[in-house]
């Protein structure tokens, strides 16, 4: 047995009108709400693009670098506020010159890609002194973050960071881990970074995972937030 739903076209303002009444079964009933579910879903996908196109496009009050490299440029955000000792170390060592022509001298496919360290030669550079270790469990190694790189010893970074191709939940701070310091994000060419991670690499200069063809950085150039300055007027 079918059930049928009857509605009624209802307007206060055409309430002296007669409106046919219509019968809906079950099937026609159950086929409208798929429609209308798909229409408020693509509404609200849509929405949520739009709002997420706004907050990237609006860059002005984020410190930004962008690497500059032979496969392509990578546009990060440096998280200021969540490692800010990190993030002072990575602009020191950028707007010295430091990283010109360094490569990504590691490359692990479904891993990272490193870089900061040495040469197109695979000498390594000279670095500052290491810096305090700001992994935090609430900045995860998600994919598409950048962390400092460093040896066993928690305090040990220096100049050498990597970019995470995959979510590495391994590399995070916890109780049992001192985890690698997250401090900043790709917010454009995440697609050259995975180009980066599946190049050809093998044993170079007693390294493993080296790029074949090396992968070099012609500059990191750092964009400060604008300063909106007010000029008072006297009468």
């Amino acid at each position: 047995m079918i059930n049928f739903y009857n509605f009624y076209w209802y307007d206060p303002l055409l309430q002296n009108l007669t409106f046919p009444k219509i019968k809906l079964d079950c099937h026609t009933m159950n086929s409208l709400t798929k429609k209308l579910l798909t229409v408020i879903v693509h509404c609200l996908t849509l929405s949520s693009l739009t709002v997420s196109t706004f907050i990237y496009a609006d860059s002005s009050d984020k410190t930004l670098a962008t690497i500059s490299t032979s496969m392509g440029n990578i546009k990060l955000e440096l998280f200021t506020s969540k490692a800010p000792t990190t993030v002072a170390n990575f602009i020191k060592y950028a707007e010295s010159g430091f990283f010109n022509g360094t490569i990504f001298h590691r490359v692990i496919p479904n891993f990272m890609i490193q870089a900061g360290g040495f040469d197109s030669n695979l000498a390594k550079k000279s670095t500052e002194a290491p810096i305090k270790n700001e992994a935090n469990p609430f900045v995860p190694n998600r994919r598409g973050t950048i962390a400092m790189a460093r040896t066993s010893a928690p305090n040990s970074a220096t100049s050498q960071f990597f970019i995470n191709v995959i979510d590495n939940s391994n590399l995070n701070k916890s109780s049992s881990n001192a985890g690698y310091a997250v401090f900043s994000k790709v917010l454009e060419g995440m697609i050259v970074a995975d180009q980066m991670s599946s190049v050809k690499t093998g044993i170079q200069n007693q390294m493993r995972d080296v790029p074949l063809d090396p992968i070099i950085i012609n500059s990191v150039q750092i964009s400060y937030p604008k300063v909106e300055t007010t000029t008072n007027k006297s009468n």
